[in-house]
């Protein structure tokens, strides 16, 4: 059996290898619950939604700008290249 002991501010460290088990890394969240004299500690699934916000940019960007950035990256964007190929059939069929 692990143990650890309470700090004034009411914190313990999960031992190492209950971590481990639990698939337990730094910022994640634990739940406490409890189960007559004892407590349970189980992990807190983390979602997508959750990340939300989290990463702070200095600035934003419009979805212009990513898609100047996308087009920027890639050399050509799929939608233009689409259109051209429309074109060229509509001139090749004489439509």
């Amino acid at each position: 059996m692990d143990t650890s002991r309470v700090t004034q501010k009411g914190q313990v460290t999960i031992p190492a290898a209950v971590r481990r088990k639990l698939g337990l890394r730094t910022g994640d969240r634990v739940a406490f619950v409890q189960d007559g004299d004892r407590v349970l500690v189980q992990a807190v699934e983390q979602n997508v939604s959750a990340a939300f916000g989290l990463v702070k940019t200095r600035r934003s960007a419009s979805l212009a700008g990513m898609d100047r950035a996308i087009r920027k990256r890639a050399g050509r964007t799929w939608l233009s290249d689409g259109f051209s190929r429309i074109a060229e059939r509509r001139r090749a069929s004489g439509s």
